[in-house]
């Protein structure tokens, strides 16, 4: 099943989690792309690391959706990763729902869940399912949507005998099931029913309302009732803005945007792939499209569709898929595709590093594997490469440390380079800018010592720390550092 978790003594990964890295240490280090069916439905599913060190892939998927699911540890409530990615969807008003997890863990009672995250993510919670018991004394769910009572066998796969229709929370059958815990239910409900926000359809489309679902993932529990409810409820392929006008999926030409590239997923083969969301129009393989960057006319012969880092051949697609498409060094995170329409899509976004790392080669007869390792991991956009005006130093950038473990980790496997990381004195980094190139070419000449060039050649000020990116701000007020930049 699609996104499955396997839980079996060290191995414990889900089906999205490809990468060797990944498996090893039960994280997901790089989000993949999963498509399958449900119901009458075809779903796009892009699975994204919670960790906060990947969070700048996370950021730029979040670009190519059109709504999200929230899980939430009932044992730890809200994480601190959970409320960036929260402001990234309020930006864009993406509809959430939430699925709270674990509840065969003793965790946090659930109404003190809901407060937890109506509180910290100022997102009002609407109960769809409800909780009976936790942790051993975890019985099932009762579903308001259907006035359905599912119970619950830890370890088993459900089946259809787990479900049983309770039409009246007065009746005595609820009482030989449930026992001593039926009244708790039937307080829980009358609480929730006079206290609780009623689910509003356009208060989850516009991003203020998320309904919520109780169970427990590893035992696929309370999962089937999330996916029934998204299927009804989530929007279809959004309209998406460009710097011209806003694109709609009903329009006949075809049209889309890179937001991510993947290198070596698969490690027989030494290509990358672009992830491609598909905005407007019918694509067919073998299609001419422009890209817009390059402003040349591409053929695209192998489209592909992705289960994780499996794959197979597409024949059409429309909007709201995610296909791929093999690339060799010439597409870019941010770049646009269409048939006709010159169109740039907006809102993709490079993020200011926060951490810094000098790259020290171990064998220097490694320079151009190193190099080309570096050069096509950068392309993916979880690490930035700087290389300093003064000096041919590979400095990276990472929102995250983790990163540049990962990246070590990924240059030895992937490229044969066996190569350290050596702490570096710089603390911000800011691209700069200026409409008088003649102060741009002052400032240049004065601080040399501190810009670098980043892997697309723009300037960018590397600080030992914020006083000094303050200081330097106020001694040359027409510079302009920005902290973001747009994907183009």
């Amino acid at each position: 099943m699609a996104g499955s978790v396997k839980a079996r003594k060290a191995i414990r990964h889900t089906t999205s989690d490809w990468m060797a890295i990944e498996q090893e240490r039960g994280i997901s280090v790089t989000s993949s792309v999963m498509k399958f069916n449900y119901r009458d439905y075809e779903i796009n599913l892009l699975d994204t690391p919670g960790h906060q060190d990947f969070s700048e892939d996370t950021y730029r998927v979040l670009t190519a959706v059109d709504s999200a699911v929230m899980v939430i540890d009932s044992v730890k409530g809200v994480e601190a990763q959970t409320r960036k990615l929260m402001e990234v969807c309020r930006m864009r008003n993406t509809p959430i729902l939430t699925f709270i997890n674990k509840l065969d863990r003793e965790g946090m009672p659930p109404l003190d869940i809901l407060g937890d995250i109506e509180e910290t993510l100022q997102i009002e919670c609407a109960p769809l399912s409800w909780p009976i018991g936790m942790g051993k004394s975890f019985k099932g769910t009762y579903n308001f949507y259907r006035r359905e009572l599912i119970l619950f066998t830890p370890g088993q796969e459900r089946r259809p005998d787990n479900e049983i229709a309770i039409r009246d929370l007065n009746e005595p059958l609820l009482d030989e099931i449930l026992g001593s815990q039926a009244n708790e239910l039937r307080e829980d409900v009358a609480l929730l029913e006079g206290a609780a926000n009623p689910f509003d359809p356009r208060d989850f489309l516009n991003g203020s309302q998320t309904p919520v679902f109780f169970g427990s993932a590893i035992n696929n529990f309370g999962v089937r009732e999330l996916l029934d409810t998204f299927v009804e409820i989530a929007p279809a392929p959004l309209p998406r803005p460009t710097t011209t006008r806003m694109v709609f999926p009903e329009e006949e030409a075809f049209s889309g945007f890179v937001f991510k590239i993947q290198a070596n997923m698969d490690p027989a083969h030494r290509y990358r792939i672009a992830f491609l969301r598909i905005c407007s129009g019918r694509f067919r393989r073998g299609m001419r499209v422009r890209h817009h960057r390059t402003g040349k006319d591409i053929l695209i012969a192998n489209p592909i569709i992705f289960m994780a880092q499996d794959r197979t051949l597409v024949e059409e697609a429309w909007p709201g898929d995610i296909m791929g498409i093999y690339n060799h060094g010439t597409i870019r995170i941010g770049d646009t595709f269409s048939e006709k329409e010159p169109l740039n899509f907006t809102g993709i976004p490079n993020f200011a590093p926060e951490h810094f790392r000098r790259v020290r080669l171990k064998s220097p007869f490694k320079v151009k594997q190193l190099q080309k390792g570096l050069t096509q991991l950068v392309e993916e956009g979880a690490v930035q490469l700087f290389r300093p005006l003064l000096g041919n130093e590979f400095i990276m950038g990472a929102v995250g440390i983790l990163q540049f473990e990962v990246t070590m980790a990924r240059l030895k496997a992937e490229y044969g380079v066996d190569a350290v990381y050596d702490p570096v004195d710089y603390a911000a980094a800011r691209w700069v800018g200026c409409e008088d190139k003649k102060r741009l070419a002052a400032f240049q000449m004065e601080n040399q010592s501190n810009l670098a060039l980043d892997a697309e050649g723009n300037l960018t000020y590397l600080a030992e720390g914020d006083w000094r990116l303050k200081f330097v701000a106020e001694q040359w007020p027409e510079i302009h550092f920005m902290k973001t930049r747009e994907c183009r």
